[in-house]
């Protein structure tokens, strides 16, 4: 990897702790090329603007959980495993010491009036996520809105664990989608 590649992964993985941690109003740039150690013109150079910045932190979180996503149903054999690994994936995801909840979430509640690249960038996500569980529950044979229900389900419980403080959202999260589950394929 080039010493710019480096650099610009090191500013946009700095960028994107500090706006996690501390929220994207709150961070300015200075204090990501201080994290970053880069200079200011450097930073700059791979950004111009932190408008531009912030539209590709969004983008690597979106890298970040499809693989996470990915990996969590890759072990799992059926079509239900695969729905149900998605909470399990939110069950440990929720009990870092980082969580600060949805990236998403929390930036477009920061910015999405204000910025309509991160509102499409956060709706985009979020309308990728539902069409990935509705690829599962189409394998299922379930009917189409158990998919929305699920990922309304795993989106209720990203937004209670980050606002209570409570992991166990996902296995509760978790309990509710097997019932779904299961009365979708009993009707």
């Amino acid at each position: 990897m080039s010493e710019v590649a480096t650099e610009h992964n090191r500013i946009v993985d700095a960028a994107a702790r500090l706006f996690y941690e501390r929220g994207i109003h709150a961070v300015g740039m200075d204090a990501i090329r201080t994290e970053a150690g880069v200079s200011l013109k450097r930073l700059y150079g791979e950004f111009a603007s932190k408008d531009e910045l912030i539209a590709e932190v969004l983008r690597r979180r979106t890298e970040i959980w499809d693989a996470g996503i990915a990996a969590a149903a890759a072990s799992a054999a059926t079509p239900r495993e695969r729905l149900l690994a998605i909470y399990d994936f939110l069950d440990g995801w929720f009990r870092t010491d980082d969580f600060r909840g949805c990236g998403f979430i929390n930036a477009f509640g920061e910015l999405g009036a204000g910025s309509p690249a991160v509102a499409e960038i956060a709706r985009a996500q979020k309308e990728r996520f539902q069409r990935y569980v509705g690829r599962l529950v189409r394998e299922l044979g379930a009917p189409e809105q158990l998919g929305d229900q699920l990922a309304l389900l795993a989106e209720g419980a990203q937004t209670t664990a980050a606002i209570s403080g409570r992991p166990d959202a996902a296995s509760h999260a978790r309990a509710a989608a097997v019932t779904l589950i299961d009365v979708a394929l009993a009707a």
